[in-house]
């Protein structure tokens, strides 16, 4: 997969709240030109699994779509498998699946199963190897019981499973993922997360994932490309983004009795300190004397020295950003 120089425009028209302007914007329509992608670039080998991370706005949806080939690029160049995803070549189409969170291929009132039936006719599956890949589907899932349902007795969970399924029967060699785990509740994104892991291991698939829940980016992504405003950002692992932009350790405790919070700042910033509970960002050449110190607390217990968040490294990462751009402003 190879994107260079991409970029997207919309027109978007405008007009003010009225049954005035309502009326003006049926003769002058007002329209602004929003770039949602720019300059973007990047390169993916088969078979990664990569997060696309960003703030809401900043172009990952588009991204995905442009990749999928729902949207045409304003400029730049796109290659996915060898092909121009514009052009929606029949064999591309057959090599990729895109699953969206918000949005549903099963019919409302029908049963999956009926999808899973008439996926295998569009894509034209040999009979006996539909039934062999909806056989292991369904037992990795768990979707025995309810595949017969219609979709609408179905909770988001167990429709999100059947959208995967439905996506998956053609074997996609690449699968974009837009919030797969949305609305899920935890159970059903480690199902989730473990099915779409074994699936890029088994068939050497590449997986581009985009998800608010950083959890699943964490468990399924080695590698990550942040956005912003349209532009990369980073590109690397979530250990170096870390290292980069949130060098301290967080460190947590759990004893009987907690010190005055002159004597926990003296160890590092207090992130939380109650009456039992002590959490602690150190730097990474003082936490064995700090874990020794937590360590001789009465009751010490519970003790865990991990990186920082990576909702916490994201949102550090955009705030340095917008402090900068708000200074060359200044300047």
């Amino acid at each position: 997969m190879h994107v260079q120089g991409l970029g997207k425009q919309f027109s978007v028209a405008e007009r003010g709240a009225g049954l005035g302007a309502a009326l003006r914007a049926l003769v002058r329509r007002r329209v602004r030109v929003v770039e949602a992608v720019r300059e973007l670039s990047f390169a993916l080998a088969p078979g990664e699994r990569v997060g696309l991370l960003g703030p809401n706005g900043a172009g990952k949806t588009t991204t995905l779509k442009i990749l999928a080939g729902l949207l045409y690029p304003t400029r730049g160049e796109v290659r996915v498998a060898g092909f121009q995803p514009h052009l929606r070549q029949h064999e591309f189409l057959r090599s990729i699946s895109l699953v969206m969170g918000q949005k549903r291929q099963l019919s409302w009132d029908l049963p999956a199963v009926d999808t899973f039936e008439l996926n295998r006719v569009i894509y034209d599956i040999d009979a006996q190897v539909y039934r062999r890949r909806l056989a292991s589907f369904v037992e990795r899932l768990a979707l025995a019981s309810i595949m017969y349902k219609p979709v609408r007795q179905l909770s988001l969970g167990e429709r999100m499973k059947c959208e995967l399924v439905a996506s998956l029967l053609h074997e996609p060699s690449i699968l974009f993922l837009d919030e797969p785990t949305l609305g899920m509740d935890v159970s059903m994104q480690l199902a989730i997360r473990g099915f779409v892991r074994a699936y890029n291991e088994e068939r050497g698939a590449t997986v581009v994932l985009t998800s608010h829940y950083m959890q699943d980016v964490a468990a399924l992504c080695p590698r990550i490309l942040v956005i912003g405003d349209g532009t990369l950002r980073f590109d690397g692992s979530i250990e170096e983004l870390t290292r980069q932009t949130r060098p301290l350790r967080r460190v947590s405790v759990r004893a009987a009795a907690i010190p005055d919070e002159a004597v926990c700042a003296g160890w590092g910033r207090v992130v939380e300190r109650g009456d039992a509970r002590l959490v602690l960002d150190v730097k990474p050449e003082r936490v064995p004397e700090v874990v020794a110190q937590l360590v001789a607390l009465p009751e010490s217990r519970e003790l865990l020295v991990r990186e920082a968040p990576l909702e916490e490294v994201m949102r550090d990462l955009f705030t340095r950003e917008r402090e900068r751009e708000l200074e060359d402003a200044g300047a």
